[in-house]
């Protein structure tokens, strides 16, 4: 297994369905863009939510906040860096900006609790915890 990846970047076209009236971004499409951001940085570590799903763990957001500065339009292509600030055995913080041509658009934290089938919190599986934590073995 590769040294874990504390961030991830992705790049992100902004489509026509992705915008309001105004022909900017909507802004709840943002918590969309962050969600892959999260996806991404999982994949790029060797893990999928969908192997975690199978094993009968989900995330949950339990907080996320949101400053938009700028907006983004229709056709824009935006980088979204998305990093892992915190982790403990039953939640992952995030860092997320959007930037376009470098330019900061928009900032973002978040915090996950992952939680079983039942909706209770629970520990997450040792080895997920190491790659997470960036302790994996080589």
């Amino acid at each position: 297994m590769p040294e874990s990846a504390a961030s991830c970047d992705v790049d992100i076209r902004v489509r026509y369905a992705e915008t309001d009236a105004m022909g900017y971004l909507h802004h709840a499409q943002y918590l969309v863009y962050f969600e892959l951001g999260r996806t991404e940085l999982l994949r790029v570590n060797g893990l999928s939510y969908r192997e975690m799903e199978e094993r009968g763990l989900f995330y949950v957001v339990a907080r996320l906040d949101c400053r938009y500065r700028q907006p983004a339009r229709y056709d824009d292509l935006l980088t979204l860096t998305t990093a892992t600030t915190r982790v403990s055995p039953v939640r992952v913080d995030h860092h997320y900006e959007i930037k376009r041509d470098g330019e900061p658009l928009t900032e973002a934290n978040s915090t996950l609790v992952l939680v079983g089938r039942d909706g209770k919190p629970t520990a997450m599986p040792d080895d997920w915890y190491a790659i997470l934590c960036g302790k994996a073995a080589s």
